[in-house]
């Protein structure tokens, strides 16, 4: 499986942006499709966004869809996940995490899909 390691959260106020990055090594990072989650206190992991393979498909949440922007660079083995705009509902953990697709063009979006996890990155937004 693929080792994944995120960072870039961090303390904001309502409005302000931040960039999530998640470097992975360990196998071939453009055979994976990837993901953003996130599990906010007493609340379940909730998919955030996804990209394919190949980085021409991705899919959003409703709750952040036009404010995030999930990014991938095969080249550095990196997904990124741009936030703008945030909002105190955003406040969670982040979690990046790996579903090996045979398809190029595959996001998903099941949780129970992604069998390679990051450890998590904590994101705040004060009000």
């Amino acid at each position: 499986q693929v080792h994944l390691v995120e960072s870039g959260g961090g303390l904001v106020q309502a409005g302000d942006s931040l960039r999530l990055s998640c470097a992975a090594s360990g196998r071939p990072f453009s055979a994976y499709a990837m993901g953003w989650f996130r599990q906010a206190p007493g609340k379940e992991r909730e998919f955030v966004a996804g990209i394919s393979r190949s980085g021409v498909t991705t899919n959003y949440a409703d709750s952040v869809k036009d404010r995030y922007t999930i990014t991938r660079d095969n080249a550095r083995n990196t997904v990124y996940l741009q936030m703008n705009s945030l909002e105190p509902g955003d406040t969670a953990v982040y979690y990046c995490a790996a579903s090996a697709q045979i398809g190029i063009r595959t996001v998903v979006i099941a949780r129970s899909e992604y069998l390679s996890w990051g450890q998590g990155t904590q994101v705040t937004v004060s009000s």
